[in-house]
């Protein structure tokens, strides 16, 4: 025993030495000043030093030096959309996905200095929730049901170009179902072209796609459903297999029933958690690279959360209300949201 705990001991000192995870540390939001006071649903981060955000009156934001300045602008022509997404290549390209009418897409290649449109469709029933990319060319993007059916793009240069999958490949919406565009992450992807995108109102489902977005086939959660305002608000997958679905009822922050559950198949079936849940609607969810690969963090109008445990089981982060997260592969991570809050995520 002596001599596995001296063992023990050196490999935690050697951990500490070579920069490993402080599985003891905990998150901290450290609020940072956007200079805006939009309503930030967008949300990504490249690395410790670049993040890009978005959100409502045509508004972008980016940092190239960790959050210490933002630049702030508006694109020209959209100052009237709500950007519910932001997928963000580098410090210079980003692409802009608006909920509402006109649903557009716009793109930059030189840091916000100038924006070209890439994409919009004329149907008033457009409404688009979020998009995800599988590396600097391929990536969806999911709107509400047009015309009776979901509509889902796919691209494999950048944005440059987007095209619809064909109808008899989607799944059909159920009754009163469709996306949230709370955070811009009920849609995302993972290893093997996986894809997955969570829905709700009439039915709190998963869409799953093992063909880089072709084709879609759906799973039942049991998170709430039902009612206009709750559903699968956000995704996020660790790998092939373990998956998280948050949500809950928007209408009613502080409410834990029916928020959370996990998937250990790939998206193919979901489960509730074994522990206890997130403290109330989770608006995002998302893993935390280099904090030993089972560290999920959660955030919604009424708090955080976070879980050491791939999910099973939460404990309270703050009650400072946001609408998103965002994690790099490095592990800097941001939170974002309403009258332009801005916070960088640390761990001590």
């Amino acid at each position: 025993m002596k001599a596995n705990h001296a063992i023990l001991s050196c490999l935690l000192l050697l951990s500490a030495c070579l920069g490993g995870p402080d599985l003891n540390s905990r998150p901290l939001i450290v609020p940072q000043n956007s200079g805006s006071d939009a309503s930030l649903r967008g949300l990504c981060a490249v690395n410790t030093k670049v993040a890009w955000a978005s959100g409502s009156g045509g508004t972008f934001l980016r940092t190239v030096d960790g959050g210490e300045n933002w630049q702030q602008g508006r694109v020209p022509g959209a100052e009237d959309l709500d950007f519910r997404d932001v997928q963000a290549f580098d410090s210079q390209r980003a692409l802009l996905l608006s909920a509402g009418q006109p649903a557009r897409i716009y793109g930059t290649k030189d840091g916000g200095s100038s924006f070209t449109l890439l994409y919009e469709h004329e149907d008033p029933a457009a409404f688009f929730d979020a998009m995800a990319f599988w590396n600097q060319r391929e990536g969806i993007a999911f709107s509400d049901p047009v015309q009776g059916k979901f509509l889902i793009l796919r691209t494999s240069n950048g944005g440059e170009n987007w095209w619809e999958v064909p109808s008899d490949q989607l799944v059909p919406p159920l009754a009163s179902e469709a996306g949230f565009a709370a955070s811009g992450t009920c849609a995302t992807v993972g290893p093997g072209r996986r894809a997955w995108i969570g829905t709700g109102g009439g039915a709190a489902r998963v869409l799953r796609s093992v063909d880089g977005g072709r084709s879609w086939t759906a799973a039942a959660t049991p998170l709430g459903q039902g009612i206009p305002s709750a559903g699968v608000f956000s995704l996020a997958f660790r790998d092939s297999s373990r998956g998280i679905a948050v949500g809950g009822n928007y209408q009613d922050p502080p409410n834990p029933k029916s928020n959370i559950a996990v998937s250990d198949d790939g998206g193919a079936s979901w489960r509730n958690i074994t522990g206890t849940s997130p403290r109330g609607y989770r608006s995002c969810v998302a893993w935390v690279p280099q904090q030993g690969g089972n560290t999920v963090f959660a955030i919604g109008r009424s708090g955080s959360d976070f879980s050491r445990d791939g999910g099973e089981s939460w404990q309270p982060c703050s009650d400072d209300g946001y609408y998103a997260v965002s994690f790099a592969a490095d592990g800097s991570g941001w939170v974002a949201g309403a009258n332009g809050r801005i916070a960088r995520v640390e761990w001590r």
